[in-house]
């Protein structure tokens, strides 16, 4: 690495954004494990808010360039068709 202040600074913020993409994502990641539980279990009031949570952090994530818009689309919509499943059962 060169020694110049614009890349010791550079590699600062790359670090910062690194550290904050990926709590982002661990956070996504553990509510579409909680929204597939709620599949499993199939509790169908637990899951349509699971999926609203899933939902708002997935937009949220691609707004601030954690996600790409076709990542998170993907994830969301293989959720939903797991709980329009549920639904159709009952």
């Amino acid at each position: 690495m060169a020694i110049h202040p614009s890349v010791i600074k550079r590699h600062r913020q790359s670090l910062k954004r690194k550290a904050r993409n990926q709590e982002i994502k661990s956070k996504i990641r553990t509510l579409i494990k909680k929204a597939k539980r709620a599949i499993e279990v199939k509790d169908r009031d637990s899951v349509s808010a699971q999926l609203g949570e899933v939902n708002r952090a997935l937009r949220k994530a691609v707004s601030k360039g954690v996600l790409k818009s076709n990542t998170a689309s993907r994830w969301l919509s293989r959720l939903a068709r797991a709980v329009s499943a549920i639904r159709q059962q009952a």
